[in-house]
């Protein structure tokens, strides 16, 4: 089934608060190979302005990869999860993720197109704090293969 195109502009509520925690950007970043020290070190992060440890630039994805069930799990979109494949991510950042933000997603369909027989659906995420202070946007394209 194709994506139905009249789901762009489509938004979805605001997710659950996500509390941002210490370990988890420690985790992350040393998943990811991130050593700077102002992603593991309070002192560090303080020392550059930050009042706790600061998220690697691509951290958000931890909250916006769950938000985009939204999207998703809504059966009138049409989405097969079985045929995606992720094509594109990217981040624009009002200020960084830090330790004890508290952070709400809202999903938007920005666009969907569809190319020798495949699908391409491209999300925005509003990441903001729970008192509306935006942190960061992210886009991300899911690639819909066609049928063979």
């Amino acid at each position: 089934m194709p994506l139905d195109p009249s789901f762009i502009g489509r938004s979805y509520p605001p997710t659950a608060p996500y509390q941002v925690g210490r370990e988890k950007i420690r985790e992350f970043a040393t998943a990811i190979g991130a050593t700077d020290p102002a992603h593991h070190d309070p002192t560090a992060a303080q020392a550059l302005g930050h009042r706790d440890v600061v998220a690697p630039p691509t951290f958000p994805v931890v909250l916006t990869m769950a938000a985009s069930q939204q999207i998703i799990d809504d059966p009138a979109l049409g989405l097969d999860y079985s045929r995606v494949v992720h094509g594109d991510q990217r981040f624009a950042y009002t200020r960084p993720v830090v330790a004890g933000d508290e952070l709400v997603c809202v999903n938007t369909v920005e666009d969907i197109t569809s190319r020798g027989g495949h699908g391409f659906l491209t999300t925005r995420t509003e990441v903001a704090t729970v008192a509306g202070e935006p942190v960061v946007t992210a886009w991300s394209k899911l690639v819909v293969r066609g049928e063979e």
